[in-house]
């Protein structure tokens, strides 16, 4: 399993065992609270020293992928959300908004199906499907094998569209320049603080369908001041991917992120 959430993820297997007592004895077993305390340390230990592993190799893997990244140009920005929040609407609509003025390219990540890969691809934009299977999220061993199989965007922007999850993906850097949350008014206001880690690995939240305020229970500021108690610098833009509010700013932001990182990259 994942070792950051349990999800199915290279599972560790503990096995108990079974000591038969019926020969009767009577010597006092004291030790064996000991024992069992012995056993749940090491295995408690295992388990960290496996999770260490994973994220050092992941980062590594990383570091390759920004190092590409870098010397082609590319603006990597990691999508991250809850499944249902807007994501594949939101990028759809982005990839059509600014594809005359910039180079783009897209990895969707899913457990299965290619359905929205192929929704990017009918924009006209290149994309690649990545299925994790029982994963939970997009890891940089996976981002290098799909840029192999996928032209980079020179001098222009890669949307990495993670697995719905706000959990796994805060843990795992893919070599991206940034992480965007996606949050929608249809989820609940409170998700910055059920699921702080993603809040404070992101640097923008986008407060998708708001459009929809009006028939659902969502304090637009509420949730704001939950993002910024996690993380005080995220920059926060309200859209509707559906009506086409707020979506300027967005463009503008990504725009002003390339033209940010300009100089670093070379271009």
């Amino acid at each position: 399993m994942c070792v950051t959430c349990g999800c199915g993820e290279g599972t560790l297997h503990h096995h108990a065992h079974d000591h038969d007592h019926a020969h009767g004895h009577t010597h006092d077993h004291g030790h064996a609270h000991d024992h069992d305390h012995d056993h749940h340390q090491a295995a408690t230990h295992r388990v960290i020293a496996i999770e260490q592993d994973i994220l050092a190799d992941n980062a590594r893997h990383a570091a390759d992928n920004r190092a590409m990244f870098m010397a082609h140009g590319v603006l990597a920005l990691n999508l991250v959300s809850s499944p249902g929040s807007g994501k594949t609407t939101l990028l759809c609509k982005t990839v059509e908004a600014l594809k005359a003025r910039l180079p783009q390219a897209v990895i969707e990540g899913d457990q299965e199906t290619s359905f929205d890969a192929e929704r990017i691809q009918a924009t006209g934009v290149p994309a690649i499907q990545v299925n994790t299977g029982k994963g939970c999220h997009l890891d940089a061993p996976m981002v290098k094998r799909a840029l192999a199989a996928l032209p980079l965007p020179e001098n222009g922007i890669l949307f990495i569209e993670n697995v719905g999850n706000l959990i796994c993906p805060a843990a795992f850097d893919l070599g991206e320049a940034a992480k965007v949350a996606i949050l929608s008014v249809t989820e609940g206001d409170d998700k910055p603080l059920k699921y702080p880690d993603m809040f404070a690995a992101a640097s923008l939240v986008l407060i998708n369908k708001v459009d929809l305020l009006a028939h659902c229970n969502f304090d637009i500021e509420r949730a704001v001041g939950f993002a910024r108690r996690v993380n005080p610098s995220i920059e926060v833009i309200a859209v509707s991917a559906t009506t086409g509010l707020g979506m300027e700013r967005w463009f503008d932001w990504i725009v002003g992120r390339r033209a940010t990182l300009r100089p670093l990259l070379g271009a």
